[in-house]
């Protein structure tokens, strides 16, 4: 064979390897992400590393392979965990194709499911490819399914929860459905012809839903938990007609913005009989760190196993606490208190307070005090009883330790030498006159002239102080004279319970 020749042949194997590689992948249709950088992070590394840490906190398998799952799909800071709780149930399981089935937030529906006409979704972790012959079946079902891109362009609840699936089932199709349905026959109809073509298979459905919008704290854990029991009745005229009961709630315009993709899993659900439904857990977005009480946005995980009809409603139960705290939750606020220092030190994440117990859910103000070899390091409380214990908490361990003024913040390096301390605090009562406090039982707040300060009831014994030095440091502290506090003040006094990761 002549040089010439051989040049040829390379050549042409070149130009063939390019019309393969670029020109075919040109021709490739691919979702791009929408939400990209405002639900979860764009950085692969960063966005790896946010899920490996919901999932070692998630809520542990309650046993069997999932079939079903209920997830919900806001920003990952508010909901991640409680998906990751939702996911953590098929975690080493294998699937060859998980169908999520998206809310219809963006289009006009039609009373259908609308099908996505391409290859894949691409997230930061790469593209998660379509299953082409399932997607092609649907197409076909006589107008139940049809293709619209323009229903998934900017549609962000299948998106969040690919992430999920590229870590856990890496190998898997995926078959994302935009749900477009308002009637009952509908929802039949197509959970009807789901588990027509998904018999036999190795699949998961994932239903995407958030709960109730946008009640305060209180109103959404009422109306959402009556959602989360009809669910679990595995009833989808049940269902509806106690979604469209909490609507008439206050401040609710919706009791669940994926009802439709739910009730789509559960007549899929109930045709393969994969009956038993467990309500893994909930929370709100009051409960988040970063969330606010008085508007809110719920959030579920729901998984749903083969065979007979059972359901475990136990994780919407709360277990009975104490008025002094049970050594239970107190370990438990400690360690939650480090590890939402730690988890966002390291890898950004917000933990979720959980709330398992009526003494973690007590309305009650706390401070969280940090020190390192015995000096403080920062201390900051809210005084309010306006909040859940493990979610007030949770933000004051935070505040603590990024936002005490007195202080630099508190550096990952230096977080295994901090030592945390809570107080948890009764409600405060105004005194006539500061000769009615009780050194190392009351804190006291001062308020004079738009001025105030607090001293825990600790920090005078600690200091040494009688009465009348701690109430001229506590004047200095708000910046008035130190004598300040012997005329026209306001004095309120209060108790704590006081527990340490010192005194375990």
């Amino acid at each position: 064979m002549t040089f010439k020749l051989k040049s040829k042949v390379v050549i042409g194997i070149f130009l063939i390897i390019y019309i393969v590689c670029f020109l075919g992948a040109e021709k490739m249709k691919i979702r791009e992400p929408y939400v990209v950088g405002k639900f979860y992070d764009a950085n692969s590394v960063k966005l790896s590393s946010y899920i490996d840490v919901v999932l070692k906190d998630a809520i542990p398998q309650k046993g069997g392979k999932p079939r079903g799952l209920i997830v919900p799909h806001a920003g990952y800071p508010y909901s991640a965990q409680i998906a990751a709780d939702a996911f953590n149930q098929a975690k080493g399981y294998g699937y060859d194709i998980v169908v999520i089935l998206g809310t219809n937030h963006t289009v006009y529906p039609e009373e259908c499911g609308y099908l996505y006409e391409g290859d894949g979704f691409k997230t930061p972790l790469g593209i998660a490819y379509i299953d082409p012959e399932l997607n092609s079946q649907l197409s076909k079902k006589g107008g139940i399914f049809k293709y619209s891109n323009d229903a998934h362009l900017r549609e962000h609840s299948i998106e969040v929860q690919i992430p999920f699936i590229q870590k856990l089932f890496p190998k898997a199709k995926i078959l994302p459905i935009v749900v477009a349905a308002n009637s009952l026959q509908t929802v039949e109809k197509m959970g009807n012809t789901l588990a027509e073509i998904l018999k036999g298979r190795n699949f998961l459905i994932v239903a995407s839903s958030d709960l109730s919008h946008y009640p305060d704290f209180d109103v959404a854990n009422i109306v959402d938990r009556e959602t989360l029991k009809a669910i679990a009745t595995m009833e989808i005229e049940t269902i509806y007609n106690v979604a469209r009961k909490g609507e008439l709630k206050s401040g609710v315009d919706t009791a669940a913005c994926g009802l439709s993709p739910i009730m789509v899993l559960i007549q899929t659900m109930n045709q393969l009989a994969s009956k038993k439904v467990s309500v893994i857990s909930y929370a709100n977005s009051g409960q988040a760190i970063i969330g606010e009480i008085d508007r809110t946005v719920g959030y579920g995980a729901v998984a749903f196993f083969e065979g007979d009809y059972e359901k475990d409603i136990s994780a919407l139960e709360l277990s009975k606490g104490s008025e002094k705290i049970s050594p239970e939750d107190r370990e438990y606020l400690l360690h939650l208190a480090r590890e939402t220092i730690s988890n966002y030190l390291n890898y950004g994440v917000f933990s979720l307070p959980r709330i398992t117990s009526d003494s973690l859910a007590r309305k009650q103000g706390a401070f969280v005090t940090l020190t390192r070899k015995g000096d403080l390091r920062g201390c900051i409380g809210h005084m309010a009883e306006d909040t859940p214990l493990s979610v007030t908490v949770a933000k004051m361990a935070l505040s603590a330790a990024l936002e005490d003024t007195r202080f630099y913040p508190v550096s990952k390096e230096e977080l295994k030498d901090i030592e945390i301390e809570i107080s948890v605090l009764t409600p405060m009562k105004e005194i006539k006159n500061y000769s009615e406090i009780v050194i190392g039982r009351d804190g006291t707040v001062i308020q004079k002239g738009g001025r105030s300060a607090v001293f825990l009831p600790q920090v005078a014994p600690e200091q040494g102080w009688s009465r009348e030095e701690m109430l001229e440091h506590l004047c200095m502290k708000a910046g008035l004279p130190s004598d300040a506090y012997k005329s026209n003040c306001r004095f309120f006094t209060f108790q704590a319970i006081v527990f340490s990761e010192k005194h375990r």
